[in-house]
């Protein structure tokens, strides 16, 4: 019987560093949507369908150490593990494939110019998405939580932290908001940008309010255009984070739930933003809210200098029309699922049961 390895296993091989060779099989085509950091590609994928075992008869990878085979739902790669197993590898297949793997996550401690706080990465290396732990003090605050609460949690109970706010910085649309819960379950305060877009209870958040977490302060910059509520937050003028508005290297998609018409209104919207966040200090760090590639895990934040992001970015906004033309000619695929998605993040719903088809695939919120 073909052994497998479950997503939290493989992440904790990979956090601990302990030699795995991950043998992708899947098509080119599905190989470059997303995959899972150092991992080697076979395109095996159409020959084990087909009963032959392919490029993977003579594939030489090491073999003094566990091979785990990846697929996109964890079937054909149990045939590419049997093959493999056959040929005296200790070979296993990760069990549902990239989808349950876009659930997996690791972290990295980002310096701050600073001592007046903490900030920790939490990246679901599966998907893309980036989410915070500020930190002062015994007092925390956790900025769009995309993995599930008890990691934030953990996290936190680990560094003896009170969890006292959850914020996030817009209505997301390419995976579920773990917000709600995850200040339901620690009592802390639920903020969100000023909107109307919602139908549960939240505190608001206005341009220019402050949030104290002990000694550090955030500050609210109302940055619209990928959405009309995104916010950015200045950690004590030395951090920014900057949701979908910019990224290290683009910035955010206009075109979502919009028209031609109105993704052009909103390109202006951002054009404006950006402006605004280039007056910040060039030292400060860009946090953002997704990566487009997969994250490894390395321990390096995902962050960027508003002075190194100015390098290409006054490229961009050297007039507000050839701005508004580059973003909306540029759009990339639209997010799979993400009617149904921003439809629960609004209502504040979360479906019980496995959320991985649903949330499955790479995220497509930057325009670059």
């Amino acid at each position: 019987m073909t052994k497998q390895v479950e997503t939290h296993t493989l992440q904790e091989w990979l956090d601990a560093q302990q030699p795995v060779t991950v043998l992708d099989i899947r098509t080119d085509h599905d190989r470059i949507q997303w995959a899972i950091p150092g991992s080697l590609h076979v395109n095996a994928y159409d020959a084990l369908r087909n009963g032959q075992p392919g490029a993977l008869a003579d594939l030489v990878i090491p073999v003094d150490r566990p091979v785990v085979t990846v697929c996109n739902a964890g079937k054909v790669s149990q045939l590419a593990a049997d093959v493999l197993a056959n040929r005296g590898f200790d070979a296993r297949s990760l069990a549902g494939g990239m989808k349950a793997w876009s659930l997996a996550w690791n972290v990295a401690d980002v310096p701050l110019a600073d001592s007046s706080g903490s900030v920790i990465q939490v990246r679901r290396t599966g998907k893309g998405c980036l989410s915070y732990i500020v930190a002062s003090d015994d007092a925390a605050l956790v900025v769009d939580p995309s993995v599930t609460p008890d990691v934030y949690i953990d996290i936190a109970q680990r560094h003896r932290w009170s969890i006292q706010y959850v914020l996030e910085t817009h209505i997301h649309a390419d995976h579920l908001s773990r917000a709600r819960e995850l200040a339901r379950q620690t009592g802390a305060v639920l903020l969100l940008p000023s909107q109307d877009r919602v139908n549960f209870a939240f505190t608001p958040i206005a341009d220019g309010e402050r949030i104290r977490v002990g000694n550090a302060t955030l500050r609210a910059l109302h940055t619209p255009g990928h959405t009309d509520e995104s916010t950015s937050y200045v950690l004590n003028e030395t951090a920014v984070f900057t949701g979908d508005t910019l990224f290290t290297n683009g910035v955010g998609r206009p075109d979502l739930h919009a028209d031609p018409e109105a993704a052009r209104a909103r390109a202006r919207s951002l054009f404006m933003s950006l402006e605004r966040l280039r007056q910040l200090r060039p030292e400060i760090a860009v946090l953002p809210a997704h990566a487009s590639e997969p994250i490894p895990f390395d321990g390096q934040p995902i962050a960027v200098r508003l002075g190194d992001v100015e390098t290409w970015l006054g490229g961009w906004l050297s007039s507000e029309s050839a701005f508004v033309d580059r973003v909306t000619s540029h759009l990339p695929p639209t997010p799979t699922n993400f009617v149904r998605i921003v439809e629960l993040n609004e209502t504040g719903e979360f479906p019980s049961g496995d959320v991985t088809d649903l949330e499955a695939g790479a995220n497509r919120c930057a325009v670059r």
